[in-house]
Order: C-alpha cells, then structure tokens, then sequence
C-alpha cells in the first residue's frame, strides 16, 4: 500500500521551510529556499520554483500519495487563502497564494499565519498535546504569536487575530516595518535586538568582542556569544529584550490565562540568556492571581521542525475536522 503524506511549507521574510510529512508526524525529507532572494522577482517565480523544491523532497520521500498541503505565512489570512500586506515578504498588497500555488498541486491547500501554524504543530505534536489554552511565540525576522483558548486556535472575525508582535510597547518608539511605531516586533525581532545592540554600544566605550562583528552580518548570535562569555553590554541586551517580552506576555496571560506559553524561533537558541529575564519581568509584573501558574517554555522543536509540522497540522486539522460553511477556510480540492 502507497504510504501518504502531507507537505509543510513556512515562508519566512528571511528563508522558507519546506517539509514532507508522514502520518505519524515524522518528517520524510526536508529543504528550504532564500524567501529574500526573491525580492524584486515575481510571486509566480517564487512558486514555481517552490514547486519544484516540493517535487525534489516527495521523490527524496520514496513518492507517497500527497494528500495536501499546509503553508504557513506572514499575513497568511486563513479566511481567504491570501497573502495580506506582509511588511516582511518581498511582494507587497494583497496575494491569492493558495489559488496560485493550487496551479501546480490538484490537492486540498491550506494557508494560515506563520505563527499560528507553529502553534498548530505544537499542539499536534509536540509539548503542548493536550493543553487546551495555550500561547506560541515566534521570535524572528518578525515576531507572531498562535493563541489557542479552550482547545480552538483563535482567527477573529477577518483571520487576523492575535497580531501580539505588533502590539505597542513603547509608546511613539521605534519604527515598526508594519509602518507603525514602538511595537513588540521593534524590540524582539532579530532585527530589534541588533538594535538595542547597537544603542548600547554606541552608548559605551567598554570593550567588546561585538564590536568585532559590528556591520551587515552582525547577528543575535554575536550577542549570544558574547553574553555566553559574560560581556556586560551583551548581558544587558537579554535583559532589555527579556523586559520588553515581559511587557507583552503578561498582558497576554491576562486577557486569554493560558496554561503555558511556548517561545519559538532562531533567537531561542540563546535559551536562558533570554528565557531568565523573561520570566522574571513577566512574574513580576503579573496581576497576583496568575503568578506562579504560567509555564514560559522553550519549543519542543528544534531547528525548522516546528514550521514544517505547524504548516502540515494545519492540514492535517482541515482534512479532519468538520467545520461548519461559515467557517471554512479557502481550501483548493
């Protein structure tokens, strides 16, 4: 019998993920592509070429019978299966992207946002099984957020719900790419911590080794290192990014009272530098009813695992749930 699969697919402003499933949740085979590599090129060229990465993985995978697709996205309106002005993806507006990628692929299609895939995938399978009210973090190129309260992941009224990352946190501060200023995603990005970086630095005239690396390619991973080896300037950018996640999260956890909050993405490769902080400015600044019941937690996955499987439960969920007409997602059969 011809074993079955789906495919996961996260488009990220920086890179895309790419994955092929199996039923149990293992991943078959995976790749990926440069998302930035395409700026100034053609959605339909991104996706054509998507396509063929796809096909690459299914052969890689041994063929099996392709049940469908779950994408995970920027802006991803899992209402409309569109693309929505998505600050940090190279095509601007409004894009049709499950009806266009639906052009190389007869099976059902799904698309939501990036981050509340991942929160999907955390919940099928990985630590969240189980828990009916919980939140997902990702903290990238942008920064998004999943919100699942009594078991339902939550979409609003027009798919857009639970934006955390473009929620204010410092009043008229930093220019936001989403056109706004002060918000989480100013301060939390990868984007956003390189800038509390390069204020302190520019601040002080201590010595350090980020100083090295200060230019184009300068990285959360400098800071990392940095800290890891105890710089104080390197030390104090965990602290900042800590209190300014804090800021958000504990406002989070008094308006759903999640029973835990997963943090995902590149940046969580620091693990205590910024888990510490974090927890500590968010218990203290916590109303006293909700202190010392929220988990804060690392994801279960590592590396692009928790894309791939986010973008393939959505899916998965789809495929199997009953899900009344008002309610149904722009899926292609």
């Amino acid at each position: 019998m011809q074993p079955e699969a789906t495919i996961g697919i996260d488009i990220g402003g920086t890179n895309t993920k790419i994955g092929v499933v199996g039923s149990g949740g293992n991943i078959l085979a995976q790749g990926g592509m440069s998302t930035e590599a395409y700026r100034g090129r053609s959605l339909e060229s991104f996706l054509e070429d998507l396509h063929g990465e796809a096909e690459k993985l299914l052969s890689q995978a041994g063929s099996p019978k392709l049940l469908g697709i779950g994408i995970g996205a920027p802006n991803g309106n899992y209402y409309r299966g569109s693309i929505e002005y998505a600050p940090n993806l190279p095509w601007h507006g409004r894009h049709p992207l499950v009806e266009m990628f639906g052009q190389h692929f007869q099976v059902p299609i799904c698309l939501t946002n990036d981050a509340k895939a991942a929160a999907l995938g955390e919940m099928v399978y990985g630590a969240a099984k189980g828990m009916k009210n919980f939140i997902v973090i990702t903290l990238g190129t942008g920064v998004g957020s999943g919100i699942v309260i009594n078991g339902q992941l939550v979409y609003g009224h027009g798919g857009f719900a639970g934006e955390l990352g473009h929620n204010t946190i410092v009043p008229d501060g930093r220019p936001c790419t989403c056109g706004r200023k002060g918000c989480l995603e100013s301060y939390c990005s990868a984007r956003g911590i390189r800038q509390t970086a390069v204020e302190l630095l520019e601040a002080s005239d201590a010595p350090t080794s980020m100083r090295t690396h200060m230019g184009e390619k300068f990285s959360t991973v400098h800071i990392a290192e940095a800290a890891q080896q105890g710089d104080p300037i390197a030390l104090e950018v965990f602290e900042r990014t800590g209190r300014y996640l804090a800021m958000e999260l504990s406002n989070a956890i008094g308006f759903s009272e999640p029973e835990a909050i997963f943090l995902f993405g590149g940046i969580m490769r620091s693990g205590d530098l910024l888990l510490e902080p974090v927890r500590r400015h968010t218990e203290e600044r916590l109303l006293c009813i909700y202190r010392e019941k929220v988990r804060i937690l690392p994801s279960a996955f590592e590396g692009d695992e928790a894309a791939i499987l986010g973008a393939s439960a959505l899916i998965v969920s789809e495929m199997t749930n009953t899900r009344s007409a008002n309610s149904a997602p722009a899926i292609i059969h």
